[in-house]
């Protein structure tokens, strides 16, 4: 009978110590957890830009020690804003000695004769921007007979509009490209001497993005048709009855093409209303909202390698042997970068180099996933992103398939970075309406900028084009087929 309780106090300590080892597994878990997040605010608030995670090239470039590469690149871009600078309007200003300065210092003698044509001093300035009152007058002809009768159009960018093709891209451009709030360029054009009430300008600012509506939306079409499409997604607040919500601002974009589309919420919808029935690849983060394009049949999903890079760094803070991750993915850029330095990207050459080399780096980057994976707590930094690395593996290694498919999405999240500095700037947009107007606009300025385009010169021709421009070759007017308009030789 002895034994019994002997026997019950045993099995209450082991109950007891599995439920203390329970708890500190979770106390573990949460303090590596806390200590990285710490570590990341430490960084963000008060850490050198040293402790920053550096690009990707910048570690090739070090790890490589081309510098002289980098030196090069800084030369080329100094002559590029040469050439710019010399290619600026030139006016010549003349400065005179004047009357009581000429007297000789030698001999006191004020007979002077001019010595060569004058010492030249370069000066880049700055001249205001101005605006004019146009007044258009239309000719009107008469037929001998005086029954015909004919009227120069006077062409217009918005219909019953009283503002010029040229303000009004200059409106768009200013928000859109370099996210200038409304009421600030209000105040920049009082200061030109042409007060326009704010109201004004967002009345302008609609009516344009709905006069292009069927530019950005051609757009998006042509994007949706892509072999290869990268997206992402950040939030957007929205005005809300007296106080804002969150919507989301979405990028589908192509090497040359990039578009945007608003959506009251970040849900999978979206992605299936734009790729939805398409085929090729997605390339996208883990967010399974875009599970719906590509299940169960659909475009493939391809990870981003930038990602997991992200989520390595982070971890650092409380597993030092993250570096070793870094060191894989690094390994496999290297292989991009060699690629890229041949001249090869794209081609058969650069997929057999994957297969070669990048493909060895998979399969020990693999081994050590599954070596560290028991070693760490699942919710911890480190653990949390070995189980992402996992999770993903099968689009992450998809890039052995097609060499034109990239490592990273970091193109789409280049394409979110003006959204996120206008979130900054104007703090939230006035309805889901003015969202998609917005978005509508940003993808006309962007794709402009990916294709080398004056978004500026581009929408003040476009708007005086598209009242009168065939709808069947509307595709001619999109920024990465845009000529401007003949000039008028009459």
């Amino acid at each position: 009978m002895a034994e019994e309780p002997q026997e019950a106090h045993r099995c209450d300590w082991r109950e007891s110590a599995e439920r203390l080892e329970a708890q500190n597994a979770h106390l573990r878990e949460r303090v590596a957890r806390l200590e990285a997040q710490l570590a990341q605010l430490q960084r963000a608030l008060f850490g050198k830009r040293s402790e920053k995670m550096a690009s990707i090239q910048d570690e090739l470039r070090l790890a490589s020690g081309d510098c002289a590469g980098a030196r090069a690149a800084t030369l080329k871009l100094r002559e590029q804003r040469r050439q710019a600078r010399a290619s600026l309007p030139e006016r010549i200003v003349h400065h005179r000695v004047p009357a009581a300065e000429r007297r000789c210092p030698a001999c006191g003698g004020t007979d002077f004769r001019r010595l060569g044509p004058g010492k030249r001093t370069g000066v880049l300035e700055y001249v205001p921007a101005r605006l004019e009152r146009q007044v258009h007058v239309q000719e009107t002809l008469v037929c001998r007979c005086g029954q015909g009768i004919v009227t120069a159009m006077a062409p217009k960018a918005l219909e019953q509009g009283h503002y010029g093709p040229g303000l009004l891209a200059h409106l768009v451009t200013a928000k859109v490209c370099d996210a200038i709030p409304l009421y600030r360029q209000a105040k920049a054009l009082a200061r030109a001497g042409a007060p326009i009430a704010r109201t004004t300008l967002c009345d302008l600012f609609h009516a344009v993005a709905a006069a292009t509506a069927p530019l950005s939306a051609r757009l998006l079409a042509l994007v949706r048709q892509a072999p290869l499409v990268r997206a992402d997604e950040t939030p957007q607040r929205v005005l809300d009855e007296g106080k804002t919500r969150r919507a989301y601002v979405w990028t589908f974009r192509t090497e040359r093409l990039i578009a945007y589309v608003h959506s009251p919420s970040r849900s999978g919808a979206t992605p299936q209303a734009v790729l939805g029935g398409t085929r090729g690849y997605l390339l996208v983060d883990g967010y399974t909202g875009y599970n719906r394009v590509t299940l169960p049949e659909g475009r493939t999903r391809v990870a981003c390698w930038a990602h997991v890079r992200r989520k390595f760094f982070d971890a650092q803070a409380t597993a030092p042997e993250a570096r070793h991750a870094l060191d894989f993915i690094l390994a496999l850029y290297r292989v991009e970068h060699e690629a890229m330095q041949r001249g090869v990207l794209g081609g058969p050459e650069h997929l057999a180099l994957r297969r070669e080399r990048s493909a060895l780096v998979l399969e020990a980057f693999a081994a050590w996933l599954a070596e560290q994976l028991p070693r760490h707590p699942p919710r911890g930094p480190m653990g949390l992103a070995l189980r992402y690395t996992q999770g993903q593996w099968a689009a992450l290694s998809r890039f052995l398939e097609d060499a034109s498919l990239p490592l990273d999405n970091n193109a789409s999240a280049r394409a979110l970075r003006a959204m996120a500095l206008g979130r900054k700037n104007y703090l939230f947009v006035g309805s889901d309406e003015a969202g998609q107007h917005l978005a509508g606009l940003a993808s006309l300025v962007a794709t402009c900028e990916a294709n080398g385009v004056n978004p500026e010169a581009y929408l003040a021709d476009v708007l005086l084009r598209l009242g009168s421009h065939p709808a069947s070759r509307l595709d001619e007017l999109l920024p990465h087929r845009w000529s401007p308009a003949p000039a008028d030789s009459s």
